[in-house]
């Protein structure tokens, strides 16, 4: 009886194969599936808090357009200033412990990487603030007192925007403490983030066990006066 392929193959051989085998696989689901992101700051406190790894969908986009309300992972570069610095890299082992600790959620993103709450999308009028002093959308007011941080007002910043079609507008929880779009009002972007560099939405905090949940949509985005505008996506 001639050999199976598997013992004609040195265990030298063999043990570096399977382990470059199945980071080819963690390496093609983190492109195209799901990727795990470690929360660097306290933008989106206390939904999300420093230190917790969210796994984020790649492929939901694909399949229905971005919501108001869902929580995204997108590349700021060029939009955003950088939350976290990344500048000192230690040296070449330093490097390839992040790029590794990257690719299983358990390091530092890429000072680009952000994760905020969409709370416009493109054609909508996003106004600071009602006389309740409530964020409203299309007119319709936000309840968000189930994600805000503390006692945080919905914001300090007074603002009235219109969203671009093939735009967001994206604020973090924590809104004394998160520079998002209204920070960026001045720039040439105008604060707002194209659909293209959104990366995926976060859907589940899996570590640590204590934080662990599921990041569903507040029920404040369902109400019926908000979907009238839906341009964009």
């Amino acid at each position: 009886m001639s050999q199976t392929w598997r013992s004609r193959i040195p265990g030298w051989v063999e043990v570096p194969a399977i382990i470059v085998v199945a980071l080819l696989i963690v390496f093609l689901l983190k492109t195209f599936v799901v990727q795990a992101f470690y929360i660097p700051s306290g933008s989106m406190e206390n939904t999300l808090q420093v230190g917790d790894r969210v796994v984020v969908n790649k492929v939901v986009y694909h399949l229905r357009p971005v919501q108001r309300g869902d929580v995204i992972v997108f590349d700021g570069s060029g939009i955003f200033t950088p939350e976290v610095d990344t500048s000192d890299n230690g040296g070449p082992l330093a490097v390839v412990g992040r790029v590794l600790g990257a690719l299983f959620g358990i390091a530092a993103p890429s000072e680009h990487d952000f994760i905020k709450r969409v709370i416009g999308v493109g054609g909508d009028r996003v106004v600071c603030c009602n006389t309740q002093r409530q964020i409203t959308v299309n007119g319709i007011a936000l309840d968000e007192s189930s994600y805000l941080y503390g006692k945080n007002p919905p914001s300090r910043e007074p603002f009235d925007v219109i969203v671009p079609d093939g735009k967001l507008w994206v604020m973090g929880d924590h809104r004394s403490a998160s520079a998002d779009s209204r920070a960026h009002m001045g720039d040439p972007g105008g604060g707002f983030v194209p659909l293209d560099r959104v990366l995926g939405r976060a859907f589940a905090v899996v570590w640590p066990l204590s934080d662990a949940q599921v990041l569903e949509l507040p029920s404040t985005f369902d109400q019926p006066g908000l979907t009238q505008a839906d341009g964009g996506n």
